[in-house]
């Protein structure tokens, strides 16, 4: 490869990178999050048909992975070569994949488009393993439709969401994700059949959504919350569940039925 052409990858990378101020520096001078950087950008320069990256960005600081993970995306798409990323961070997986593997003790538990594993999950660890917060999980017992969790407290399916449980009934694992549970007006007008209330133990102001941490049904629960629903530590609020979101798993094997 021409000298000039080389120049102007190692700039191009080094740029991406933000390795501008330490261009000249020797690796022995480098922090941890710098060498990585620098490790990228070795495998970046070369016109490879295939990438393995092993968790590239873990020692960088948040500002830096946000970044990175659109360079590295961008880089993909440019250059066309097949790329298999590593990682343990599921925003990193969600953001940046095509096709997601999820594995648990070396064993493939699910595979497929992003927001495929985080609608329908082949079971309770990919359920709680995408998405941030975690799934709320609950023992309940079905019958009919009625649910009923650990603390007494009931919930009626409609008939749309029993027919898919196939006739399941008894000890089953109710999974739903945080913004499916519903705090506002509407909703609970809804659904006011199967209101519940709780009283709030922790708030977490995100800026953009509040997260909202409370006991219910015998199991800690998080409700994701526009920022517009502001709820204090010791309020009492009141919620429903939007029954086309929850999913059931079986208690043993784990498999999700919905």
């Amino acid at each position: 490869m021409p000298s000039d052409e080389i120049k102007k990858k190692v700039d191009w990378a080094i740029k991406v990178l933000g390795l501008e101020e330490y261009r000249r520096r020797k690796p022995k001078n480098l922090s941890g999050g710098q060498r990585q950087r620098v490790a990228l950008g070795r495998a970046i320069v070369k016109d490879t048909k295939l990438f393995l990256m092993d968790e590239p960005l873990s020692n960088l600081d948040a500002k830096l992975r946000v970044s990175m993970r659109n360079e590295i995306s961008k880089l993909h798409r440019q250059i066309g070569s097949t790329t298999i990323y590593v990682t343990h961070d599921q925003v990193e997986a969600m953001t940046m994949a095509d096709r997601i593997v999820i594995m648990k003790d070396g064993v493939v538990q699910q595979v497929g488009k992003p927001m495929d594993l985080y609608e329908h999950p082949a079971n309770k660890f990919v359920a709680g393993f995408i998405g941030s917060p975690q799934m709320n999980f609950y023992d309940v017992t079905v019958n009919g439709n009625i649910v009923t969790f650990e603390d007494g407290s009931k919930i009626t399916l409609p008939d749309s969401v029993t027919s898919k449980l196939g006739g399941r009934q008894g000890e089953l694992i109710l999974g739903i994700r945080g913004e499916d549970i519903m705090l506002d007006a509407q909703n609970i007008d809804l659904f006011k059949a199967d209101k519940q209330s709780a009283v709030v133990e922790n708030a977490e102001v995100m800026g953009n959504e509040n997260n909202l941490y409370f006991t219910f049904g015998g199991a800690s629960s998080v409700a994701r919350v526009s920022k517009y629903e502001v709820s204090g530590i010791g309020d009492r609020i009141e919620f429903v569940f939007n029954p086309m979101r929850i999913h059931f798993f079986d208690k043993q094997t784990e498999i999700c039925y919905i």
